[in-house]
């Protein structure tokens, strides 16, 4: 593949995986371990994952269980999950951190759908502008001893990947609404 074109490809594959982690941190009525990945916790003055500083497991369905390794963290990660913008209160019992995950109701699934749609037309747009970025640079090539062929071909090239990117953010968002519709 041109090398001109790689660097755009490049720029359209981080705008989907972005779109995939923000998309595994919206809780779909079961519980997911990555909605935590936002959350940081002060390990000894640095904000670190609560991944790195516990074990944390799905026991149930809508359940997960959290336990650090020090004993001192417990009240930490409570407080960093608290604080968070998750909406679910944890409940501890001097060793382990449980939240357990209420069913969502249809009109938060509902929501939950919109945002995420929402997130897809975001993603969608900054494909677009990768691509615009991209025709612009080709344009500027005409002026180097580049025939406009071959600006053309790039444009075509740059049009196929866009497309091919824009179907699989569409996908991506599909399976995630259904996952969050589905009971």
């Amino acid at each position: 593949m041109d090398e001109r074109i790689q660097v755009y490809e490049t720029k359209m594959g981080k705008t989907l995986a972005n779109l995939e982690s923000e998309l595994g941190t919206i809780r779909a009525g079961r519980a997911n371990p990555h909605v935590l990945d936002r959350i940081l916790v002060d390990y000894y003055g640095s904000p670190t994952p609560i991944q790195q500083v516990a074990n944390v497991t799905v026991p149930e369905a809508r359940m997960i269980q959290i336990q650090p390794w020090e004993g001192s963290m417990v009240k930490v990660i409570e407080k960093a999950i608290l604080t968070s913008d998750l909406g679910i209160n944890p409940t501890n019992d001097g060793k382990v951190i449980r939240l357990v995950f209420p069913e969502l109701t249809e009109e938060r699934r509902k929501e939950l759908v919109k945002d995420v749609k929402k997130k897809g037309e975001n993603a969608k747009v900054a494909v677009r502008n990768i691509r615009r970025d991209a025709n612009d640079a080709f344009k500027k090539l005409l002026k180097q001893d580049v025939s406009e062929d071959e600006v053309k071909e790039l444009e075509e090239k740059t049009q196929k990947l866009t497309d091919k990117f824009i179907k699989e953010i569409d996908a991506t968002v599909e399976a995630k609404s259904k996952e969050i519709l589905t009971v």
